[in-house]
């Protein structure tokens, strides 16, 4: 986790900040909190894993066949020789 300190902030802006955050039930720290995630994080963008398994979905792979993509080689690789 980061730690954001945000600094001038107009004493009206924090203001409506802490009403915004009652409001919802929530701290003013958690608010902020969800603003910024509701920001740069929006709801309609596409995730990889979620596009990655409607691609799996499609090819019709089973649930075995996509528990065998968890298993990953721990081996080192080797650099490959071009000569």
């Amino acid at each position: 986790m980061a730690l954001l300190t945000v600094r001038n902030l107009p004493d009206e802006v924090h203001r409506a900040l802490r009403v915004r955050a009652a409001l919802r039930g929530r701290s003013t720290e958690a608010e902020v909190r969800a603003i910024l995630a509701e920001t740069v994080l929006p709801e309609g963008r596409a995730a990889l894993g979620t596009l990655l398994t409607a691609v799996g979905r499609r090819a019709g792979l089973t649930d075995e066949e996509f528990a065998g993509f968890a298993q990953r080689d721990t081996a080192q690789a080797r650099p490959i020789d071009l000569e």
